[in-house]
């Protein structure tokens, strides 16, 4: 094989896988983690085979498309944590994922370990990096003591599960997270 035709295969390898992570993350918005690997395939306009080549299994497939917004969500954490209102900063995380999870049919799962993909990983990742999110807004007395990340992202994943097949999935999300954040007195109300 010429070194052209070897940079050729590359290049349609890197297409294909394109075009299947982006026929992926629209198929599962729409069907969950359940996806069919075959209807990405066709949405893909590649072959079965094609797709078993970059993505055994739908676990590697779903990593995968969810890896590209678990990356963006950390960074979005280590940006936030330079914001001088360390409660609005902690929020805007959550609503971030929050709206992200409401659109992506099956990363709450994932969230919470009850899909194919590795759910501890992407939950520990997440954690991770909104830790030192959680850690201001404790210092700055935004948020109880004893609250971890893990536990914020718990009740993202649950918030998410409960409002998945709401008719505005992603405005019932922002609803219940703001109720969940902002609590549950009303402004004003003392005590």
């Amino acid at each position: 094989m010429s070194d052209v035709q070897s940079r050729t295969q590359r290049a349609d390898a890197r297409r294909n896988h394109a075009r299947l992570l982006a026929a992926a993350a629209e198929e599962v918005a729409v069907h969950g983690a359940n996806v069919s690997l075959e209807q990405v395939a066709r949405t893909a306009q590649v072959g079965s085979a094609t797709l078993r080549r970059h993505f055994p299994n739908r676990g590697a497939l779903l990593a995968a498309v969810f890896e590209q917004r678990y990356e963006a969500l950390c960074d979005l954490a280590a940006d936030l944590t330079e914001r001088d209102d360390p409660q609005a900063a902690l929020l805007e995380w959550l609503r971030a994922i929050g709206h992200y999870v409401a659109c992506a049919r099956g990363m709450a799962a994932a969230l919470t370990g009850h899909t194919p993909v590795e759910g501890e990983h992407c939950a520990t990742r997440l954690a991770t990096a909104a830790t030192p999110l959680v850690r201001r807004a404790v210092a700055a007395g935004a948020i109880r003591a004893d609250a971890t990340a893990a536990d914020l992202l718990t009740v993202v994943a649950g918030i998410a599960l409960a409002t998945e097949h709401h008719p505005n999935g992603t405005a019932e999300m922002d609803r219940l997270l703001t109720l969940v954040t902002e609590g549950l007195a009303p402004r004003g109300a003392g005590g």
